[in-house]
């Protein structure tokens, strides 16, 4: 089976970071590099000091978060046969229009076809900035429809819906061979549903157990086949965020790192129910996509960090030595994951495990994707 790796960056802080990380990309010939799309962070800054990341020495605050746009078409010189991927915008702050023109005017910059991943919105990008959220899966659906129709050539385009209209509208062409890719992020059934009927690929953001990937992604196939569509050219990737380390121990050492423990504030209160647990952010809380990190208080931070079971912070990234973390993701593999984006979440730990981190990020891709398994194999 053929296996392909990206590298996935936040987009925060200085864009040197950025150009790194991109560096590691290339040298170690993985397939594609993500950047975030946010406008604010997803750990709040009233909480964000040396204390909560050693990070916080040299990024003062962690709201400093750059525009992917203006990003990737920086990165572009440098990327060469790296995709380039936005994972994921929204069609809330941007008309599908603007966004086909971003994605087609990349892909006049790039070896590789870019990839254009959206999504339903998280509220920390649209609540404290105004931007209706109203209808958002509706909203999808139609960007999803009128990006299909912009990408298949310059117009003019009509298209009459509920959220967006064109009207002989008219867009770049794609050059040859590099048309974008339409990655959508889904993680609920509707979201499923819209990814086998209108996009290249699949990128949740949830980590989940293999079973449920696969039976996410038959939900993804089935649709797609009921749309007369290929099932199988439908790429299936996914954010894997990893914690890595020398030993098994010591990588759960590393789960004790306040920024990593605060993942687990990120997942929803249906997880934390699973181990018994009741979520300090209420009952019905959906996790990541209803974060409002900008409301939160230093000791409301401090209380939800305490009540953080140890078994919930496990559930949120990949954790072991390099041969642990490669048989979970080969798990993944099996479950018919064909694109796992690694997410470097142990680089939150410490200096010496960012470095340790993205070492292993070319240790890992390299036997992803010759289907090498752990035995034998030394870290």
């Amino acid at each position: 089976m053929s296996v392909q790796v990206g590298l996935v960056w936040d987009a925060v802080g200085r864009i040197e970071g950025g150009r790194g990380l991109l560096g590691v990309a290339r040298q170690a010939g993985l397939d594609t590099f993500l950047v975030f799309d946010h406008l604010m962070n997803v750990f709040p800054r009233q909480a964000w000091d040396t204390d909560f990341s050693y990070l916080a020495a040299d990024l003062p605050t962690p709201d400093r978060c750059l525009d992917f746009a203006t990003v990737l078409g920086n990165f572009a010189p440098q990327a060469g046969p790296v995709r380039l991927a936005i994972g994921v915008t929204d069609p809330h702050r941007r008309h599908p229009a603007v966004l086909a023109q971003t994605a087609l005017t990349l892909a006049q910059l790039t070896e590789q076809a870019p990839v254009l991943g959206i999504g339903a919105g998280a509220l920390e990008n649209l609540v404290p900035y105004g931007v209706p959220h109203d209808h958002q899966v509706d909203r999808v659906e139609e960007a999803l429809q009128v990006l299909r129709l912009l990408f298949s050539g310059e117009g003019p385009h009509d298209f009459r819906g509920r959220h967006f209209t064109l009207d002989r509208a008219l867009t770049l062409p794609a050059p040859e061979g590099r048309t974008p890719r339409l990655w959508l992020g889904a993680n609920r059934h509707r979201m499923l549903t819209l990814a086998g009927r209108y996009a290249d690929g699949w990128l949740p953001s949830e980590l989940m157990a293999p079973d449920e990937y696969a039976r996410r992604l038959a939900v993804v196939r089935s649709a797609a086949a009921e749309a007369g569509r290929d099932a199988d050219a439908v790429t299936a990737a996914g954010g894997v965020p990893i914690v890595v380390a020398e030993t098994d121990a010591a990588a759960q050492d590393l789960l004790r790192a306040t920024p990593i423990r605060f993942l687990a504030l990120h997942a929803g209160a249906r997880a934390w129910r699973r181990h018994g647990a009741v979520h300090p952010f209420g009952e019905h809380y959906r996790g990541l996509v209803e974060l409002l990190p900008h409301h939160l208080t230093r000791p409301e931070v401090e209380r939800a960090l305490a009540a953080v079971p140890d078994e919930v912070v496990a559930d949120q990234v990949l954790v072991g030595s390099r041969e642990t973390v490669l048989k979970r993701i080969g798990e993944l593999v099996d479950a018919g994951m064909r694109h796992p984006m690694l997410i470097p979440a142990s680089a939150l730990a410490s200096p010496e495990a960012a470095g340790y981190t993205l070492e292993s990020v070319g240790w890992l891709a390299a036997r992803l994707r010759t289907g090498a398994d752990t035995e034998g194999t030394a870290a």
